[in-house]
Formats: C-alpha cells, sequence, structure tokens
C-alpha cells in the first residue's frame, strides 16, 4: 500500500502560517517526520497571495520525496510538475467529474504522465450517498482518461470519506465502493482514501483507534493508497504489518481478521478474539460502528 503523508495542509493555523512565511525548519521537521511514506502531500489550497509560488519552495526542501500535489489552482501544479525530477511517481490531487476540472487534469496527468486521484464527486451529485452512484461517475472519469491515453495503474479513485459523525452509514459504502472499483476493471485501476476523514470532528482520544481500525477494514477491501497522519506511527506499523500478514503483537491478529473478514465478505459476529482484553474489545466495538451494526456516539467505547 502506498502511504502519502498528510502532514502539510493548510487547514492547520501553524502550517499555513509556516507556509506563508516560508519557515524552513517547520517545514523540515514535518518533511521528516514524513520520511516513512512513500509521498508527501502538499495541501497549499489556492495557492495565491502568500502562498504563490509555495510548491516551487517546497520541491526545494523535499528531499527527492515524491510528492502529491495538493491545490486548486491548476496553473501552480503544472509549475510544480515542471520542476519535479520524479513526474511519474508524483500525484495531482485532484480531479473530479466536472467537465471543465476533469478535461484540464487528465490533460496534465497525462502530459507528466504521472498519477492522477479523482474524486467521486461532480457540483451536480456533490458526494454520492451509495455506491452505484459513486460508480456512475467513476466510469465518467475513467472514459476520459482512456480517451487521453492514460494507463489505468496511473489512476486513483477516492470514494471520499464522511466523519462518522456526520453519516455513519458512509464508512460501509466507501468499503463496498473499493470492492465494486476493483473489480469492475481490467487492467485494475487503483484507489486511495484521505483517511483522516473517517474521524474528524471526534475526540482525539479515539481518532486514533477509529482510523486504524478503517484502515484494516480498507486494507480488507482492496485499497491501494491512504493519505494518512505520519505522526501515528503505530497506524504505519499496522499498514506495514497487514502488507506482510506478519502479526508482531497479539492485537495485530485482530486487525489481520478484520481485513479478512472484508476481503472474504464475512460477518463481524464470526470473529474471534479475547474478551477480556480492553483493547480488543474497543476494536470490535469500533469495527461495529464502522458496518453501521451500532449506533455511534463519542463515548461509544465506555458503553
Amino acid at each position: 500500500m502506498i502511504i502519502i503523508g498528510e502532514n502539510i495542509h493548510i487547514i492547520s493555523k501553524n502550517v499555513r502560517t509556516a507556509l506563508e512565511e516560508r519557515d524552513r525548519n517547520f517545514v523540515e521537521n514535518l518533511i521528516k517526520i514524513m520520511q516513512n511514506c512513500d509521498a508527501i502531500d502538499f495541501n497549499v489550497g489556492p495557492a495565491k497571495g502568500k502562498l504563490d509560488m509555495v510548491f516551487e519552495w517546497l520541491i526545494s526542501l523535499s528531499d527527492g520525496k515524491n510528492i502529491s500535489f495538493d491545490s486548486s489552482n491548476i496553473e501552480a501544479i503544472e509549475n510544480g510538475l515542471k520542476l519535479s525530477d520524479n513526474c511519474k511517481n508524483c500525484f495531482i490531487n485532484s480531479t473530479n467529474a466536472d467537465d471543465d476540472k476533469l478535461e484540464k487534469l487528465t490533460d496534465l496527468a497525462c502530459r507528466y504522465d504521472c498519477n492522477l486521484i479523482a474524486l467521486t464527486m461532480s457540483k451536480e451529485t456533490s458526494i454520492p450517498h451509495n455506491a452505484d452512484l459513486r460508480m456512475e461517475l467513476v466510469f465518467k472519469i475513467y472514459e476520459k482518461c482512456m480517451e487521453k491515453g492514460i494507463s489505468s495503474d496511473k489512476i486513483f479513485f477516492d470514494p471520499l470519506i464522511l466523519p462518522v459523525k456526520v453519516d455513519q452509514s458512509q464508512a460501509l459504502e466507501v468499503l463496498n465502493t473499493i470492492q465494486i472499483i476493483k473489480e469492475s476493471f481490467e487492467p485494475k485501476v487503483n484507489t486511495v482514501v484521505g483517511l483522516s476523514n473517517i474521524s474528524n470532528g471526534l475526540p482525539n482520544e479515539i481518532r486514533p483507534l477509529i482510523n486504524r481500525v478503517y484502515l484494516a477494514m480498507l486494507f480488507g477491501a482492496g485499497l491501494d493508497c491512504v493519505i494518512a497522519d505520519a505522526k501515528d506511527e503505530e497506524l504505519i506499523r499496522i499498514i506495514r504489518m497487514l502488507e506482510c500478514n506478519n502479526p508482531q503483537k497479539d492485537i495485530d491478529n485482530l486487525y489481520i481478521k478484520l481485513a479478512n473478514m472484508i476481503q472474504c465478505f464475512g460477518n463481524i459476529e464470526d470473529i474471534e478474539y479475547n474478551q477480556n482484553d480492553t483493547e480488543q474489545k474497543n476494536i470490535i466495538k469500533t469495527a461495529a460502528i464502522l458496518l453501521n451494526k451500532k449506533i455511534f456516539s463519542d463515548s461509544y467505547i465506555h458503553i
């Protein structure tokens, strides 16, 4: 699984200030934190005003890492790609199904032979509420990519996770969408998610747990790439453990069981675990929430 570090993101006030002021030490420290990732997402919003030409500055600090150019400014993305030494391993983040944006960003992905993240949404549909409607947008985007000659292995579809607190049912719909995408194309296309979205707005004490459990389930669904918090070293460890199917702790066996459950369309009720172990009980409670089998509340692990 490709891991893209999410830690340079202008939604963070501190990050935005550091980018605007070109605070080299601050940004280099964040990049060092993301050395355990395969790529770095530089989320710079519209890249205008004080953030004009910020991609160029960030590339100079990136130490050769693959970059996900994350901006609504298409010109800024292209300027960044022009300076990249390894465009074929970089990402455009992202297009959606809107005709104008899709046309321009598929052109850009074709020109620079880079990876293209494609969101299953449009101005007309917003984020569809079921897998079938998401797939309609997937097929539209795919057809445009094929028209432009973009290789299937360069396409990364993002079915868009909504916070479990906003719409609990959508965690399961995303799992379903990923499985359908993985079964629908030959040659295969890729899937990607912004993992932290699932726990947005929740108490900090439960966010890592929800992210880690959902990651195991996404892995079972066939997820190819995750945009995630590199500061969560346990999350990164779990991803690598699942890749190797090499449990290092008792708890790892439960994560593997969750991944296998999703992969084999099994039932959570059939998973055996140590019911006297609080950590394992909380993982199962979390999985039940994400499968929409139990009602979510901020205090669910204490119930």
